[in-house]
C-alpha cells in the first residue's frame, strides 16, 4: 500500500491509482474557484461601519451617529428582519430587505446584523468578484460568518450568487443578508424564464421596507436629538425621512430642471448616459470616454442652443457634491463614474436604441451581456437578441433557451423551436416545458403533451400546471385535477386558482371556495374577483365584498 502527500490542502476526494491505464477522472469541482481571503481577516459585525456596508451618506450635521450617518431610528420592520436573521443563522437561508432607493433598507439590515450576529465575521464580496468560492472559504476558515450582499441584483449573474452557491451556504448554516431595490426585485421576480435569480427570490425571506415612514416611526424620530433627523422631520413632506436625509429628491429635481436653458445641456446628458447605461445592465463604473461616447444621444438638436459647455465643465457640474451628501455622478476612481442610484430608480424615459447597442459594445463580459438581455427583452427585443445570440451560438444552453423564449414571442417559431432543441440537447431541462408551450400554441398538441410529461419527469415546477391546463382543454378533467393538485403542493398560486375553477366546473362549489381562498393567500391577482362571483352565486354577498378588497400579489407565467 502506498502513501501520497497532497500539497495545497485538501479540496475533495483523493484517488490513488496503481498500474492502471487509460484512467479518466472527472469532477464538478476539478478546478475549484479562487477563494476569497481568510475569513479571520473579515470584520466582526460588531465593529463594522454603516458606510462600508453601503448605507447612503446623510446631510451633514452634528449630534452623534456612526461617522457620516445619523443615529438609527428604529423601523417597524426591525423585529421581522432580526427574527428572520436569527432563523437563518440557525438553519441557513437568505433574508432579503426590499425597498426603493434611499428607503433605509441597507441601514435597517446593517443594524439587524450587528444586533443579532455581533460576533460573526462579515463576508461582503464585491459584485465584480466570482463568489462561487465563498462557501469553501467559510468552511475552511471555521469562523461563524454572515454573507452580506447589498444590492443583490448585482450578484444575480454567472459567477454570482447562483442557486448552487446558495445551497452550499445553506448546508453550512451560513446566513445570507441582502438588500434589493424594488424595481430590480419586481423585474427578477417576474422573469419569464424563472431562472436562478427568480428561484433565489422565491426561497428568500423577503421583508418590504416602505420609503414613507409610519406614524410610529415618525414618533420615534421625534424623540431623537440629532439635528439631521429633526430637520428631515420638518422638511421631508411627501418623501421618506431616509430619502430626504440622502438628498435623493433634491438631486432628482435639480437634474430634471437642468438642461439647455441654464447652460448644463452636456452635463445633464452625461448624467443621463450613466443612468441609462445602468438601466441597460452594463456594470459600472464607466470611464469618461464611455460617457462621452454615449451622451451624444441626449444632446439637444444642433442649432437649438447657442453653445454647449465644455466636457470638463460638464463633468465638474455633474460631480459637484450637493447638500454635503452626494452628486449626480459619483466618482469611482480616476476618470471613472457611477450614477446616483436614486436617479436610476426614478428614470422612466425610453432608452434610445443606440444606447443599448453601446452598452453591448462596451462589454466583453458574458455576465453583463446576460443582464443587458434580461433588461432589454420587453422594451428593446433587438438588443436582447444581440446580447443572447453570441452566447447561444457558443453553445450556452441557458442563452439558447432564453433567446428561444424571445423569438417565440416575436413569432419566429421555427428559430425558437431549433434553439429549444439545442438547449435540450445540452441538458437544459426547462427547455422541454418551454418548447411544449410553443408547440401547443402551434396546435401540435400531442408533441406538446409528450414534452410536458418529459419536463414533469425532470422536475420542472411549471410542467404540472401547464400539462393540467392542456388536459383540461381536452376535457380530461380528472387527470387535470390531479396535476393541478401536484402543482399546488409545489406552491403554485396559479394552480390553486386553476384547481378552484376546475372543481367549480365539476360541481364541487364548497371546495372551490376553499381553493380560491388558498389562491388569494398565495397572492394570485385574479382569485379574489372569481371568489366574489362564486360567493354572490351562493347567496353570500357580504363575504363577496370582503374578498374583493384583498390585495393581489405578483403574477407568474407559464414558462420555465
Amino acid at each position: 500500500m502506498g502513501r501520497n502527500d497532497i500539497s495545497g490542502g485538501c479540496f475533495g476526494t483523493a484517488v490513488q491509482a496503481h498500474n492502471l491505464e487509460n484512467l479518466t477522472i472527472t469532477s464538478s469541482c476539478a478546478n475549484p474557484p479562487h477563494c476569497p481571503e481568510d475569513p479571520r481577516d473579515w470584520p466582526l459585525a460588531a465593529d463594522w461601519k454603516a458606510l462600508v456596508a453601503g448605507t447612503h451618506p446623510s446631510r451633514p450635521g452634528s449630534g452623534g451617529g456612526d461617522g457620516d450617518v445619523p443615529p438609527y431610528v428604529a423601523r417597524d420592520a426591525d423585529e421581522r428582519i432580526r427574527r428572520h436573521i436569527a432563523e437563518a443563522d440557525r438553519h441557513g437561508g437568505m433574508v432579503l430587505v426590499v425597498g426603493d432607493s434611499t428607503a433605509g433598507k441597507t441601514r435597517a439590515a446593517f443594524e439587524a446584523v450587528r444586533a443579532v450576529l455581533p460576533a460573526h465575521r462579515v463576508c461582503a464580496p464585491s459584485s465584480d468578484n466570482d463568489v462561487t468560492g465563498v462557501p469553501l472559504s467559510i468552511e475552511r476558515g471555521g469562523s461563524r460568518c454572515v454573507v452580506w450582499l447589498d444590492d443583490l441584483e448585482r450578484y444575480l449573474r454567472p459567477g454570482g450568487l447562483h442557486i448552487n452557491v446558495m445551497a452550499a451556504l445553506t448546508r453550512l448554516k451560513v446566513p445570507v443578508v441582502a438588500t434589493m431595490r424594488l424595481k430590480p426585485f419586481e423585474k427578477v421576480s417576474a422573469a419569464r424564464d424563472h431562472g436562478s435569480g427568480a428561484q433565489l427570490l422565491r426561497a428568500a425571506g423577503v421583508i418590504d421596507l416602505d420609503r414613507l415612514w409610519s406614524e410610529e416611526e415618525l414618533s420615534r424620530a421625534e424623540r431623537c436629538d440629532d439635528p439631521r433627523i429633526l430637520d428631515a422631520l420638518t422638511h421631508h413632506g411627501t418623501y421618506g425621512v431616509a430619502e430626504y436625509l440622502a438628498a435623493g429628491p433634491s438631486l432628482l429635481q435639480e437634474w430634471r430642471r437642468a438642461g439647455p436653458g441654464n447652460g448644463h445641456a452636456r452635463g445633464t446628458a452625461l448624467v443621463k448616459a450613466a443612468v441609462d447605461l445602468t438601466r441597460c445592465g452594463l456594470r459600472g463604473p464607466y470611464s469618461g470616454a464611455v460617457l462621452e461616447d454615449v451622451h451624444q444621444w441626449y444632446l439637444p438638436a444642433e442649432g437649438s442652443i447657442s453653445r454647449l459647455e465644455s466636457v470638463a465643465t460638464a463633468f465638474d457640474w455633474a460631480s459637484k457634491v450637493r447638500h454635503g451628501v452626494t452628486s449626480l455622478l459619483l466618482p469611482a476612481g480616476t476618470d471613472t463614474w457611477l450614477a446616483f442610484d436614486y436617479l436610476v430608480d426614478h428614470a422612466d424615459t425610453r432608452i434610445p436604441d443606440p444606447v443599448w447597442e453601446a452598452a453591448l459594445a462596451h462589454t466583453d463580459a458574458d455576465a453583463d451581456r446576460w443582464v443587458i438581455a434580461r433588461n432589454a427583452q420587453d422594451v428593446a427585443p433587438h438588443a436582447a437578441e444581440m446580447a443572447w445570440r453570441p452566447l447561444a451560438d457558443a453553445g450556452n444552453p441557458y442563452a439558447a433557451n432564453d433567446l428561444a423564449l424571445l423569438l417565440g414571442e416575436l413569432g419566429r417559431v421555427q428559430e425558437a423551436e431549433s434553439l429549444y432543441r439545442q438547449a435540450l440537447g445540452k441538458g437544459h431541462l426547462d427547455a422541454a416545458n418551454n418548447l411544449a408551450v410553443l408547440l401547443e400554441k402551434e396546435g401540435r398538441v400531442d408533441e406538446a403533451e409528450a414534452l410536458y410529461r418529459s419536463a414533469l419527469g425532470g422536475g420542472d415546477p411549471y410542467a404540472a400546471l401547464n400539462l393540467g391546463a392542456l388536459l383540461e382543454r381536452a376535457e380530461r378533467l380528472a387527470e387535470a385535477a390531479a396535476l393541478y393538485r401536484r402543482a399546488l403542493n409545489n406552491g403554485s398560486k396559479h394552480a390553486a386558482h386553476a384547481l378552484a375553477t376546475l372543481v367549480r366546473k365539476m360541481g364541487s362549489l364548497d371546495e372551490a371556495v376553499s381553493l380560491y381562498r388558498v389562491a388569494i393567500d398565495l397572492g394570485d391577482p385574479n382569485a379574489a374577483e372569481d371568489l366574489a362571483g362564486l360567493l354572490i352565486f351562493l347567496g353570500r354577498p357580504h363575504e363577496a365584498e370582503e374578498c374583493r378588497v384583498r390585495r393581489p400579489g405578483l403574477g407568474e407565467d407559464a414558462h420555465g
